[in-house]
């Protein structure tokens, strides 16, 4: 298993160069001036401005940038933001915890409301009951996250008065950001569950526990379930590392702290080394996430052990 790891966090490498290299030459393509948001148009002199370009490295050629950015984010070196003069390892570790709640918590979303909705469509399948969730899962895949956000915020905050509307740092704010970024993703493990569960239900041991006379929750709940749940791991997996990504969107909706904020924020005040070192990290996160759902597949099902001993 040792080697697999090492194997998988080696083909990482080459996709985060290209995420990066990607980012870098695109932020310096964008139209304006870093140095003009720093000083937010008060008036400056040349040698100011010149001071400043060299200051912040920003007078190198782009490759020269970009060696610099490299070598120091391998030791954890992600530079200094041009607004606040902070270290941004610090500034992204002081706020990651707050979206990797939410992250987690919009997966964990995602994941119950799939398998519960997608094993009652296939139970009842081509009737209303299968009818209700396929649409239901269509329109929750369909509209935007900010849009479900504001219209949780006007039905259960302004509304109800059930839950704060922005904010974090407490259960209360965690429940609509992540019911919003959860919901959006549920549809697809809806779909996936109710593919699964169906397929699973015509194999022929399902027929062989019908025929011992086990009741038909219990084959759901016991057989049917477990080897139907593989598929939907590697999708949970996946939107996992999406879900950090979408944050960027709810956290602004909600005015909650995270990276995804910090993100935007960022990007508005051409702050390059904080859009550099939030990406780079939402980008070894979802591959540190892709790991583990490998890895956890050898727990669910022995024979993607064998598999993976093999390859």
């Amino acid at each position: 298993m040792g080697f697999v790891i090492a194997r998988r966090v080696l083909a990482g490498i080459p996709t985060l160069l290209g995420v990066t290299v990607i980012l870098f030459i695109t932020l310096r393509l964008l139209p304006g001036d870093p140095i003009s948001a720093i000083l937010a148009g008060s008036p400056a002199t040349p040698e100011v401005v010149e001071a400043l370009r060299e200051q912040f490295g920003l007078d190198r050629s782009i490759p020269a940038q970009y060696w610099e950015f490299l070598t120091n984010a391998l030791t954890l070196n992600l530079g200094t933001s041009y607004s606040t003069r902070q270290p941004v390892s610090e500034m992204i570790g002081q706020q990651v915890d707050q979206t990797l709640i939410l992250a987690f918590a919009a997966a964990t979303v995602s994941a119950v409301t799939g398998i519960v909705l997608g094993s009652l469509s296939a139970i009842k399948r081509n009737g209303v009951i299968d009818g209700f969730v396929r649409v239901t899962s269509l329109i929750n895949t369909s509209m935007p996250s900010f849009w479900v956000g504001l219209l949780l915020i006007m039905f259960f905050s302004f509304t109800l008065g059930w839950f704060p509307a922005t904010g974090s740092g407490s259960l209360s704010t965690l429940v609509l950001p992540a019911i919003t970024l959860g919901l959006s993703a549920a549809g697809t493990v809806t779909r996936l569950v109710r593919n699964s569960v169906i397929e699973v239900l015509g194999e022929n041991f399902v027929t062989a526990l019908h025929a011992k006379g086990l009741r038909s929750h219990l084959i759901v709940m016991k057989h049917v379930l477990r080897n139907a749940v593989i598929p939907t791991v590697t999708v949970v997996g996946l939107q996992l590392g999406g879900l950090v990504a979408g944050s960027v969107i709810v956290e602004t909706v909600f005015t909650r702290q995270g990276i995804g904020q910090m993100l935007v924020q960022a990007i508005g005040g051409q702050d390059y080394p904080v859009v550099q070192g939030v990406v780079l990290v939402i980008a070894v996160i979802y591959i540190a996430v892709n790991i583990a759902v490998d890895i956890s597949y050898s727990f669910i099902d022995p024979r993607v052990r064998t598999a993976l001993g093999k390859g």
